[in-house]
């Protein structure tokens, strides 16, 4: 890989890291369910009027945005949204790589090499300590924290594992052009979104919290709307899709196991979160399990990996 293509690796870790904040930006002034339909709505628009619509199956299109775009995002927003703290989440939400491998083992038969198991282990472990972690006091013995400690990293972990089914559909569409299908997922989250948003958030309140933001306390909300769809989703899918394009998926995927890092540093730096050292810990036992893990692999299982993870992330 050329030192410009490590450099711009780089800059799509920082701009998916950075995505962390702007989504905590938006979920401080919009309800979690109508700020996922509103982060595709924008980009579905002119999608559906002047992208042509990708050859492929009906099926995996719809499976790619329901997984990647409905599941990942109503699970992350809601977990964002009741506690988990947001470089947490860029964290947690890796979990979608061995989630991935997983799936494509059980469902797809694709082969699983020992390593990948092995780093896969290793990266549960680290989750696992995350979780104990948010749900019991630093002695491990009385619980000092109510159980919705606990229920933000788990919902983290399902938004993971509907970004792994995504991935299943993106890679059984074999799309000739995968920057035009990820656009064209765009199109699949927004209506069964706002759906959602209604029912659970009322048909109201985020129609009003849109109308609000136009105001003088609601422009970072549009700022960090503004910066999930344009550098996070646009320019950082576009570069992570010339890499991939590029180079094997083993070469380009490492970078994302930055997206955290960068995500806990910038919320360390801006919003002053101060994880534990538990936490820490576990953060680098997923980290450590994915690059060690998938560092030499190779074939159609690794493929899924590299995927952004927020067509971001997102995250």
């Amino acid at each position: 890989m050329t030192t410009r293509d490590k450099l711009l690796g780089l800059t799509v870790a920082v701009l998916w890291g950075l995505n962390f904040l702007a989504i905590r930006a938006g979920l401080n002034h919009f309800p979690p369910f109508f700020f996922a339909a509103l982060r595709f709505l924008v980009i579905a628009v002119p999608v559906v009027l002047f992208v042509p619509q990708p050859k492929v199956p009906l099926k995996w299109l719809l499976l790619y945005g329901f997984g990647f775009g409905f599941l990942q995002f109503a699970f992350l927003f809601s977990a964002m949204h009741i506690g988990m703290p947001t470089g947490l989440a860029s964290l947690v939400l890796q979990s979608s790589a061995p989630f991935t491998v997983i799936l494509g083992a059980l469902l797809l038969r694709e082969h699983v090499g020992r390593r990948q198991w092995i780093g896969i282990g290793v990266a549960i472990g680290g989750m696992v300590l995350i979780g104990w972690d948010r749900a019991v006091d630093p002695t491990g013995i009385l619980p000092t924290r109510s159980g919705a400690s606990l229920l933000p990293v788990v919902l983290t972990l399902l938004a993971g594992l509907g970004w792994a089914f995504g991935n299943l559909g993106s890679r059984l569409a074999q799309a000739q052009r995968p920057m035009q299908l990820m656009l064209w997922m765009t199109v699949v989250p927004p209506l069964p979104m706002l759906a959602v948003s209604a029912v659970v958030e009322g048909p109201g309140t985020g129609w009003a919290a849109l109308g609000t933001s136009f105001s003088g306390s609601g422009w970072p909300a549009l700022a960090g709307l503004a910066f999930i769809v344009g550098p996070a989703t646009l320019v950082g899918t576009g570069i992570w899709t010339y890499l991939m394009g590029r180079y094997s998926a083993g070469t380009v995927a490492p970078f994302s196991l930055l997206v955290p890092v960068v995500g806990i540093g910038a919320s360390w730096l801006v919003l002053h979160e101060n994880p534990s050292v538990v936490s820490l810990i576990g953060a680098a036992v997923v980290i450590g399990g994915c690059a060690w893990g998938f560092r030499k692999a190779a074939g159609p299982a690794v493929a899924t990996i590299g995927t952004p993870p927020l067509v971001r992330p997102l995250a």
